[in-house]
């Protein structure tokens, strides 16, 4: 018996071909989210053209080996006779020809990013069999010119360009100005030209017969998984780069055959705000492209009741049946063949940050889903974008002027200077400049100009337009089909109705929450959700925003369920008060080093320059009071809560002056014979102090040991200010952290030393504090030896950007600005490690960690402070690694305790 199971398993593995019978949803690692999609609506009756997939495993094997598989090419052969049979004709038939298309289908939707070919079958011969069949002759070439267009660009290679100023020369010649106004003769005229084109650029015959249109399509769709767009979105969405596409087969249907045709894509809910209705672009007499191409202005889907009553209502039905089976919003693609509805697609539906949390809660209160499922529906960076600033409800300011209205298809504020090409988006990026990419309407090869752009303006199209569909997968601002925008990529200017122009560089304003263009720059205002978390607006309140609501909602549910503490990254009282109204629950980083700066930088001077123990307790001396004024602020601002303070970590000659500024400023002293000693002393002391890598010198607790009185002093200073804090009624909750401890030697003389000042003060004011002494990760050292650390330490706190720094060997400020971006578009990397924790080399260390640490001690208590404790994945892993809390900037404190809920809720398995 075992071996059949075996067996049988080994022969499904075989299988690369699945009729749309045989999937459902739960098939996307096999069947791409198209054709498991194609296959539940066909398993729930739902009028979908025939067809069948061909399966991941085979692109991968393609893409592994530059072959289909050697049983692909029968097994396409058996399921295209079958559909042949259903169809009741062959493909490519010359009388009567059945025509399919051939498209791209990832596990994770990758909108415009993968190839699609349509009306493949017709040829020289076939295209009049189409024509008698269907009684239109316009049809049928309109069809075969599509075909060879489509062909030409995502199977041969050829540039779009040349075949879109042949239909644009046509129009002209002709005196009209859309495609639909072309007839029979031109668009017959148009495949001529097309096929000329395709022999120039190819040295080859466009391809008659239908099954190698076919097989080379299918082979296009595969290599176009490795295509440097989809390359690109997938390091943008974090989607990984091994999983490769399946291939969808559809018999075709048609909308381009009259008014009483066409095409259209179709929300249940509204993708930019969530709210219920109505909401889709539908384009009579035409094919799917031409909507997500946005090249043709569409009415909106409510428009179809008036024009055809009868397949809306159906519409609508299916709508629903679709958004009650998924639990969720779903994106549809239909075609409407002379009255016939056809659904050629759905998924659960791209949507803003604003749309998910309403339509979250929104589910839940409909019954469709429960608390827990509402909070894996949201995430950390829809939360962040939410409280970006958005443009003040009032408009404009000096020197702004509304120039223009489109559709709101991408909600924020985007500010930044005009841009007409990818490449320019690209190049003044790079530059630090913001930029708005204008075009008529965007394609899959603007994608990085689209990433480098603050926002997208687009003159045609709707929300469901390239441009609309990418920049909400994004977060991007955008606002497209502003009509009485006339852009002019050649000449790089945009033109109003009233003959205003905007010039390249030129600052524009984009609404993408009212749909409004301004010329100039719009102020901003906090965005409400940020004045939720301030505690300005009260989510109770009757008027208060449905998006707060909501917000309030799931931020409530995911701190009831969250292990997590979240603390904050905080240096100082103001920023400490704002963690607080943003959540967090204590300090989990006090950075000291920012406590030296500006005119105290004098005193650290003084400190080095000391000769002798005298000076140098003169100036720890003058240090003192200021340190413990600061932490009595802090201790203040988060009374009752742990304040992790950080004695000071970065070398010594971060404090001094810059060597080349005051080389200079001492040679021409001594040029004018008034030399000043200070400067001379100065500069003697940075040669003294230089170190070839800083980062790897003396610094952190080796400061500590070799600067007699440095850290006693600080130690004094905290204990001094929780003394003082306790005097005044309040409940300091002081920690105290040794940073690059990188063997239990170092951090045994600096507890030593600080139990010594903690008693004397605790005598002194007849006081017991209770301070923990604890030491920050830093070193992979420190991770391999942490059984041995934790003898001696109260707590660890992950310091994940020197720990990064240290197991890769990176010096983060040099190699972001050499090559690292090499490394991202190698795929080296999927996202930089200072970005998202590596769980495989940092995160192996953390895990050793917190393993020997607790086996130790198993009260030790376990912390990460570096910036990774804001990231949304990393977040994650340290909820599965076990430990107590993450720090991180007070303005991302919100997001860690999103994601820590979301962790804590996550369905296991």
């Amino acid at each position: 018996m075992p071996v059949r199971a075996e067996n049988a398993v080994n022969a499904e593995q075989q299988k690369f071909v699945y009729d749309f019978t045989e999937g459902n949803k739960e098939l996307k690692d096999l069947l791409g989210g198209k054709g498991a999609n194609l296959a539940e609506m066909t398993n729930l009756g739902l009028p979908v053209p025939p067809g069948f997939t061909i399966t991941t495993e085979a692109c991968k094997t393609y893409l592994d080996s530059g072959s289909e598989p050697a049983e692909l090419r029968d097994e396409v052969s058996a399921h295209l006779a079958a559909l042949e049979r259903k169809m009741g004709k062959k493909l490519g038939q010359a009388d009567d020809p059945l025509l399919v298309s051939v498209r791209s289908g990832a596990k994770f939707s990758m909108p415009g990013m993968m190839d699609t070919v349509l009306n493949i079958g017709l040829s020289d011969e076939s295209v009049h069999g189409l024509a008698a069949i269907s009684g239109d002759e316009r049809f049928a070439w309109d069809s075969y010119r599509r075909l060879v267009q489509m062909f030409g660009k995502t199977v041969l290679g050829i540039e779009g360009e040349p075949f879109e100023e042949a239909i644009e020369e046509t129009k002209k010649t002709k005196g009209v100005t859309t495609d639909v106004e072309l007839d029979a003769a031109d668009l017959r005229s148009l495949v001529e030209e097309f096929k000329a084109l395709v022999l120039k650029e190819t040295g080859r015959e466009f391809p008659q017969d239908a099954r190698e249109q076919m097989d080379l399509a299918v082979r296009a769709v595969f290599e176009s998984w490795n295509g440097d767009r989809a390359k690109l979105y997938r390091r943008q969405e974090r989607i990984p780069h091994d999983l490769g596409t399946a291939v969808n087969i559809c018999s075709m249907v048609f909308g381009n055959l009259g008014p009483d045709s066409g095409t259209g894509v179709a929300f249940t809910r509204d993708p930019a705000s969530g709210q219920q209705g109505v909401y889709g672009d539908y384009l009579q007499n035409a094919q799917g492209e031409d909507v997500v191409a946005g090249i043709r202005n569409t009415v909106p889907l409510a428009e179809l009741e008036s024009l055809d009553k009868k397949s809306y209502d159906e519409l609508m039905r299916i709508m629903e049946t679709l958004e009650t089976h998924y639990k969720d919003l779903c994106d549809i693609e239909f075609t409407i063949e002379r009255g016939k509805l056809w659904m050629l697609q759905t998924r659960v539906g791209k949507r803003t940050a604003a749309a998910a949390f309403r339509i979250a809660t929104q589910l839940v209160d409909q019954g469709l889903i429960d608390e827990a499922e509402a909070l894996q529906r949201v995430n950390g960076n829809q939360l962040a974008q939410l409280m970006f600033p958005r443009f003040d409800s009032n408009g404009g300011g000096a020197g702004v002027t509304q120039i223009g209205w489109g559709i709101a298809a991408s909600p924020g504020a985007a500010v930044g200077k005009a841009v007409f090409d990818s490449y320019t988006a690209i190049k003044w990026s790079r530059s630090g400049e913001q930029v708005i990419l204008i075009r008529r309407e965007t394609n899959p090869d603007d994608l990085d100009g689209m990433l480098a752009a603050e926002g997208i303006l687009t003159s045609r199209g709707g929300k469901t337009s390239h441009a609309a569909v990418v920049a909400r997968g994004m977060g991007k601002t955008c606002v497209c089909g502003a009509e009485e925008l006339e852009v002019d990529t050649k000449r790089r200017r945009m033109t109003t109705s009233e003959g205003t122009v905007v010039e390249e560089g030129d600052v524009v304003s984009i609404d993408g929450s009212s749909g409004k263009v301004y010329a100039g720059e719009v102020p901003v205002v906090p965005s409400p959700v940020v004045e939720y978390f301030e505690g300005r607006v009260s989510p109770e309140a009757g008027e208060t925003d449905e998006l707060v609501q909501a917000v309030h909602r799931i931020m409530s549910y995911a701190d009831g369920v969250r292990r997590l503490r979240v603390r904050a990254n905080a240096d100082n009282a103001e920023d400490a008060a704002r963690a607080r109204r943003f959540g967090a629950q204590g300090i989990g980083l006090c950075r000291t080093e920012h406590m030296f700066l500006g005119e105290r930088r004098e005193l650290v001077e003084r400190l080095i320059l000391a000769d002798t123990a005298e000076e140098r307790q003169q100036a720890l001396s003058a240090l003192l009071p200021l340190q413990q004024g600061d932490f009595v602020e802090l201790f203040e601002s988060m009374d009752g809560l742990p304040v992790t303070v950080r004695l000071l970590d970065p070398p010594l000659h971060e404090f001094l002056p810059d060597i080349t500024e005051l080389s200079v400023r001492v040679a021409l002293a001594e040029s004018r014979k008034d030399g000043n000693e200070n400067d001379l002393r100065l500069l003697q002391a940075v040669h003294r102090l230089h170190e070839q890598n800083p980062m790897l010198g003396l610094r952190g607790v080796r400061l500590g040991l070799v600067i007699p009185g440095l850290f006693t002093m600080q130690v004094r200073a905290i204990a001094e200010a929780a003394a003082q804090r306790k005097a005044a009624g309040g409940d300091p909750r002081a920690e105290i952290m040794i940073p690059l401890v990188g063997t239990v030697q170092e951090l045994e003389i600096v507890r030593e030393e600080a139990e010594g000042v903690i008693a004397e003060v605790e005598k002194q004011h007849g006081v017991e504090l209770k301070l923990a002494l604890g030491t920050m990760i830093e070193l992979p050292r420190a991770a391999l030896t942490a059984g041995q650390i934790a003898e001696s330490a109260d707590f660890f706190s992950f310091g994940t950007n020197d720990l990064t720094q240290t197991v890769w060997g990176f010096s983060r400020d040099d190699v972001e600005a050499s090559f690292f971006t090499a490394y991202l578009e190698k795929g080296i990397f999927g996202v930089s490690p200072f970005e998202t924790i590596d769980k495989d080399g940092v995160g192996s260390l953390v895990r050793n960690a917190v393993e020997a640490g607790r086996a130790t001690r198993p009260d030790l208590k376990l912390g990460v402070c570096g910036e990774h404790g804001g990231d949304p994945d990393s977040v994650h892993f340290f909820h599965e690694a076990g430990l107590d809390y993450v720090s991180c900037s007070p303005f991302r404190i919100p997001v860690a305790r999103l994601e820590s809920g979301r962790a804590a809720a996550k369905p296991q398995g």
